[in-house]
């Protein structure tokens, strides 16, 4: 089995935008699962999407029949947290978006489909998901030295997460709780605390915390995070709690 990139398993990496509009997504069963609320913002700017969706299944009686086998519930994380949404890979979207006349349903759909052969692709070559997130954080106006930061703090992040998952860690919450363990211990403050701090709202507009944060503090993630990953080789650690430990001790391993 090809293993998947590093670059998805990073929260940010769970959100995607569409038109400055963020949408929730996760990957299941080796594609991508959109959660369908965030779809039905983008395609009608409605501001009560869960009313929404109930007035299009009670108009589409196939698609409200066919509902179980076309949305899943699935967990999605983010660095605040994980959430159970219900969620649709690209050929349930196609189906739902059947049923929601818009005038922006056709540039989603390319845009959909552009998304997951992207993804396809990555898996192939590894190699192109850096490739695009750096021409991303370039065409964001990011500086050369900030970028290749970035991308090596992905790489250590992938690494510490690989190594949370051999040891018996679970994902969703216990990464969460781990991830905040090693910024208190590197900032003082929760992922949550220091976004706040920085005034950013990733739900509505798509930021992430670590794309806003200075040279210097890519630094120190870097350093909390891989020196966690050496603390858990060296002590064996196995499971959470273990793991606890090592995440507050991480920063001083290195």
């Amino acid at each position: 089995m090809s293993k998947k990139p590093a670059l998805p398993d990073q929260p940010e990496s769970h959100l995607v935008v569409f038109q400055e509009k963020a949408i929730r997504r996760t990957w299941h069963n080796e594609e991508w699962w959109f959660a369908v609320a965030d779809v039905v913002v983008v395609l009608t700017d409605s501001v009560n999407p869960g009313d929404y969706i109930k007035k299009i299944r009670l108009r589409d009686n196939e698609l409200s029949q066919g509902w179980g086998q076309i949305v899943t519930p699935l967990r999605i994380e983010t660095e605040g947290g994980v959430q159970r949404v219900n969620c649709a890979n690209t050929e349930g979207l196609f189906r739902i978006i059947q049923s929601i006349p818009s005038p922006k349903a056709e540039p989603f759909k390319r845009w959909l489909a552009q998304v997951g052969y992207e993804r396809v692709k990555e898996i192939e070559n590894p190699e192109l998901a850096s490739t695009r997130a750096r021409e991303l954080y370039q065409a964001k106006g990011y500086s050369q030295a900030w970028i290749e930061k970035r991308l090596r703090s992905i790489s250590i992040r992938g690494e510490l997460t690989d190594e949370w998952k051999q040891r018996g860690v679970q994902e969703g919450k216990e990464y969460s709780i781990l991830t905040a363990e090693i910024a208190r211990a590197t900032f003082g403050v929760t992922p949550d605390a220091h976004s706040r701090l920085k005034g950013l709202d990733k739900v509505k507009t798509g930021n992430n915390l670590r794309d806003h944060m200075t040279d210097l503090e890519l630094i120190f993630t870097m350093l909390g995070e891989a020196g966690t990953t050496e603390i858990a080789r060296r002590k064996d650690a196995q499971g959470f709690t273990d793991n606890r430990t090592a995440a507050k001790e991480g920063l001083y391993a290195v």
